[in-house]
């Protein structure tokens, strides 16, 4: 077979990344960001364009196919502009600064992003998707511009450059740093005004799953102070969510796992590609709300999703990959629906079944005659209707997903991502720890470590300096292809999934290691005075403006993030320090978060720490593991676990060993109360 001949071929084809490497036979003369290329744009005193988007980005390969494969509109860009393609997941710093002039600018923003910017890369004009006759129009404007009144790009630049630089910009709250639960209910008030009762999630379109606000409520809904209405009304809201996700065309029903968001208010539409990010959350919001409910449903998404995830993100050394493409054969969404002929001709005798299983009817039917599986009942509903029992329904439905999934995997599949995030993989592997926590899987608990011994490989030096890409091979931190410095979320995030696995296994190596890297991240990524943390170090190259990423959206920001594990590592270590830290974080976020509780979820949740009741239950003795199991059945968001079955150095622990014992110690505000042996006891000392 003859390998393609490519008629174009541009630098970009040295890169690593899937999605420049996409880019590398386009007309267009695309570029990697790096200091040549800016370097290039100085000297040749050319307009910079900016293109930012990621490989599983539908309207990405739209933009790609109607102006940057187009040789008309490629010569323009060649002529005019210095063109830089960028990766928004291996350079989010990038794509932050210039995604905010473009919400500055035009109110909104997305992918892909495209921003034009002054050689020195001071942004002046940008949008997001664009068809090839208003791109053509916007090059030759913008090119106009710079070549006949430069001083106007000039002072624009210096102004918008400007406002990315206010923008966000931490204000120090020098209030009193106290707390009260009236900021949660002020904020949960203006919240539910916004809440679709129908069909849960938010009252708009697109439906993100927003699995972080989810955890948070969650939690809230157990607050004391919350009438008894309220909590029956909001946990009924949470289930319906929850429910009707994974019902939802959202959900993969054949082969398990989340797509990125629904394009409808009814989760049936998705936007196809499923990211890591999303379904490492999903598992944990899943996790805990089973461990909250012990509804079954929850269970069988836990389980299908990180099938999914060991079945097509997970490399053979450990590592996740980063995301599945939307489309398949150039097509959105192929991969995943069914033709009604199609499934007739697999199914036979059981079509009927799996047809009002699944909506293979105008509730499922999509666009070219293609269903999108969706369930509407519950199994006991389906179940009486067709007059057999659920669990003879269950059998009759796995083998038929099985079967489906083995005939699925033979059609073209979607371009696979293979980058290994840090911080992404991190959220992963605490998913799986979480996971394990609650199910008792030992499974999903050796997955889980495996990828946090593959990090601590690929990702780590010997000075506690991360990458944000993982690797295969030693890291370089110079300037190794596809190698660069870690950001704040690979730390925060990797983190708490060391918290999460010492109070899994109780190995305290895993705790120094976060106290080894929460001391890199004040070292080199905290402002000083507000105590907030920058999302680039100050190791790092600077770009026109160093961010911080403060409010919570599809991933929790890296700030609030950092802030609960310097709380949780405050009662570990016995450190005033980083209890002044995270109260003074929370404090400079506390007057934004009363009329935007979804945009400030993950900081409530370390509000909740504040406000409610917060306990350090301490396991000594040689029973320890066996007592932590007991305690993983029941859902205590506002405790952390220290244990050993022996004697220990750490705070927490010491003094604590009586021999021939095992004694579980209950502490908050920094009173223990009198050591008990059974869970039950402990579990009223708590409540």
């Amino acid at each position: 077979m003859n390998k393609k001949v490519e008629k174009y071929v541009n630098s970009l084809i040295s890169e690593t990344s899937p999605y420049l490497l996409q880019h590398a036979h386009n007309p267009v003369n695309w570029y990697a960001w790096n200091d040549d290329t800016l370097e290039m744009a100085r000297r040749e005193n050319k307009l910079i364009l900016v293109s930012v988007g990621y490989s599983a980005c539908h309207w990405c390969h739209v933009m790609e196919h109607e102006c940057f494969e187009d040789e008309q509109v490629a010569r323009l860009m060649n002529d005019y502009f210095i063109c830089i393609k960028v990766d928004r997941e291996e350079r989010p710093d990038v794509d932050q600064v210039y995604m905010l002039a473009v919400q500055l600018m035009t109110g909104r923003g997305g992918w892909p992003l495209n921003c034009f910017a002054l050689p020195d890369g001071r942004p002046i004009y940008g949008g997001t998707y664009f068809p090839k006759k208003e791109w053509m129009n916007i090059l030759l404007n913008i090119a106009d511009v710079y070549a006949n009144d430069k001083e106007k790009a000039i002072d624009y630049a210096e102004q918008l450059t400007e406002g990315v630089r206010l923008a966000e910009l931490v204000k120090i709250n020098e209030d009193e740093n106290e707390f009260t639960i009236n900021t949660l209910h002020q904020s949960y008030n203006h919240w539910k005004a916004r809440f679709d009762y129908i069909e849960g999630g938010q009252d708009k379109a697109p439906k993100f799953p927003l699995p972080n606000n989810y955890q948070y409520l969650l939690r809230y809904c157990s607050s004391p102070s919350l009438p008894e209405g309220e909590r029956v009304a909001l946990r009924n809201h949470i289930h319906l969510t929850l429910e009707k996700m994974a019902y939802g065309g959202i959900y993969d029903q054949i082969g398990g796992g989340f797509s990125r968001y629904s394009v409808d208010h009814y989760w049936k539409v998705p936007h196809f590609e499923k990211m890591l990010y999303d379904n490492a959350q999903l598992v944990t919001l899943y996790s805990e709300a089973f461990r909250a409910t012990g509804n079954l449903l929850y269970k069988q998404v836990v389980y299908e999703t990180l099938a999914f995830v060991e079945r097509e993100l997970t490399a053979p050394d450990g590592g996740f990959y980063s995301a599945l493409d939307a489309d398949s054969e150039g097509v959105e969404g192929k991969y995943y629906v069914w033709q009604k002929e199609e499934l007739q001709a697999i199914l036979k005798e059981n079509f009927n079944l799996f047809a009002d299983y699944f909506n293979v009817n105008e509730k499922g039917l999509w666009e070219d005659d293609n269903y999108i599986l969706l369930r509407n009942d519950s199994d006991e509903t389906v179940a009486n209707k067709h007059h057999i029992s659920t669990q003879e329904l269950q059998t009759t439905i796995n083998k038929i997903k099985k079967e489906l999934l083995t005939i699925r995997e033979k059609r073209v599949h979607p371009g696979l991502d293979n980058k290994i995030l840090t911080s992404w993989n991190a959220l992963m592997a605490k998913a799986y720890i979480d996971a394990y926590n609650v199910f008792d899987e030992q499974h999903f608990l050796d997955v889980a470590i495996r990828n946090v011994e593959f990090l601590f490989a690929n990702a780590l030096n010997k000075e506690n300096k991360l990458s944000h890409l993982s690797v295969a091979s030693p890291i370089s931190f110079g300037e190794g292809k596809g190698v660069r410095l870690g950001f704040l979320e690979d730390y925060s995030f990797f983190i708490e999934t060391l918290i999460a696995l010492y109070e899994t296994s109780f190995y305290e190596t895993y705790l120094h290691k976060t106290n080894q890297l929460i001391k890199h991240c004040i070292a080199h990524f905290q402002d000083k005075a507000s105590k907030m943390f920058y999302f680039t170090s100050d190791e790092d190259k600077a770009l026109i403006s160093r961010k911080m990423e403060l409010s919570d959206n599809v991933i929790p920001a890296s700030n609030s993030s950092i802030a609960k594990s310097l709380f949780k590592l405050s009662h570990y270590f016995e450190n005033e320090e980083y209890m002044l830290m995270s109260r003074k974080m929370l404090n400079n976020v506390l007057p934004e978060m009363g009329n935007y509780g979804a945009g400030y979820s993950n900081w409530a949740m370390l509000h909740l720490h504040f406000t409610q009741p917060f306990y350090e239950v301490v396991i000594v003795g040689k029973l320890v593991n066996e007592i932590k199991k007991q305690f993983n059945k029941h859902y205590l968001p506002n405790a952390i676990f220290a244990g050993k079955e022996n004697e220990s150095n750490m705070p927490l622990l010491k003094n604590r060993f009586m021999d021939g014992e095992t004694l579980i110690y209950v502490c908050t505000n920094k009173t223990c109360m009198k050591p008990v042996k059974e869970v039950e006891e402990a579990l009223k000392q708590i409540n």
